[in-house]
């Protein structure tokens, strides 16, 4: 019986077809998962679009897709957490547990991660598909598959906010108002905090406020620190925390210069391998910056906020295909149209 799968042969070369091997049998600490829905992420796109991030270079055939939930299909031999039936979310990192990294807690930093769609790893874009247990998470019956696959991005978003230190009554600034952008936003406001949100698209503002974003700035300007200026007249003062969520260095800008003398910044997206940094206006103002990758630690407090209600990502889904048309999916989500974009593996 075959195994249909999404293939990144090379630069924008992507097939729908049927991966070598079929459908695959788990090791002992694995399960085999019959997958669902799989969400499209920006490093999906890139990798088609440019083959590589960094020095992750795509060199073989590989398997795209890393925001996943699916339903138990088969347990390996040592199993004893899952059984088939059970529907879980997929944290799609699994680290080496025995480096200091990870044994200081910090497993998203591991050297030996093998990371879903992440060369040479094979992602989760398939019919069937293998993962370890032990960073499957069961979902609860309130909480549905859709919302099982964004617990990845909801992951990146707590990450982000533990990383700076998130206080209950803050002024938080999200800048960009994608997928990351918007699920930062939630956590956000889950946290207590009040948020605004800037972005080129009036489109995705207008989301933000239906996500609960208190204020949305749209921006007009390529000039950060202008842009800063327009965000700190129209809020009436400084954030205390920013998360920046695009990686454009105008934007990067805005965000440093909005943020309040003492306050923290988090550098969520990622653009250009170097850029411009206001280093002296840093260090006088004594902000504290913090870079994220990816998550650790982070699905549990993520499936506990969707399960609680304290944010809805449903709303975040705006397009969906069937496997057979993943390429379509790809084709959309690269032209920059609607928010979050799902495959669904099971038709």
């Amino acid at each position: 019986m075959s195994n249909i799968g999404v293939i990144l042969h090379k630069i924008q070369d992507m097939r729908v077809e049927p991966l070598p091997g079929g459908i695959p049998t788990p090791a002992p600490d694995e399960v085999r998962l019959r997958m669902g829905p799989v969400g499209i992420c920006g490093s999906d796109v890139h990798y088609w679009q440019a083959g590589s991030i960094g020095d992750f270079i795509v060199r073989d055939p590989m398997v795209l897709g890393h925001e996943s939930a699916g339903i138990v299909d088969e347990v390996g031999s040592g199993v004893k957490n899952l059984k088939p039936g059970d529907r879980v979310a997929v944290e799609p990192g699994v680290p080496c547990y025995t480096c200091e990294v990870c044994l200081g807690g910090r497993y998203n930093l591991c050297p030996e991660m093998k990371f879903c769609a992440t060369p040479p790893i094979d992602g989760s874009l398939a019919q069937f598909y293998c993962h370890k247990a032990a960073f499957c998470y069961k979902l609860p019956d309130n909480v549905s598959l859709d919302e099982g696959a964004l617990l990845e991005p909801l992951a990146v978003a707590v990450h982000a906010c533990r990383r700076g230190k998130l206080r209950f009554g803050q002024r938080v600034l999200v800048c960009g108002a994608g997928p990351i952008g918007l699920v930062n936003l939630m956590v956000a406001k889950a946290g207590g905090a009040q948020v605004m949100i800037t972005d080129l698209s009036e489109g995705r503002l207008e989301m933000a406020r239906e996500l609960g974003a208190d204020h949305v700035h749209h921006v007009t300007s390529r000039d950060g620190r202008e842009v800063a200026g327009q965000v700190v007249a129209q809020w009436g003062g400084f954030s205390d925390l920013t998360i920046e969520c695009t990686g454009v260095e105008s934007s990067v800008h805005c965000g440093l210069w909005a943020t309040k003398p003492g306050g923290s910044y988090v550098q969520v997206g990622y653009g250009n391998a170097e850029i411009n940094f206001p280093i002296v206006a840093i260090g006088i103002r004594e902000i504290d910056i913090y870079g994220i990758f990816r998550y650790a630690n982070c699905y549990p407090a993520a499936l506990k906020l969707v399960e609680s209600g304290a944010v809805n990502v449903k709303k975040l889904v705006t397009h969906r295909f069937p496997l057979a048309e993943a390429v379509k999916a790809f084709e959309l989500t690269n032209a920059g149209t609607g928010v979050k974009v799902l495959i669904d593996c099971d038709k």
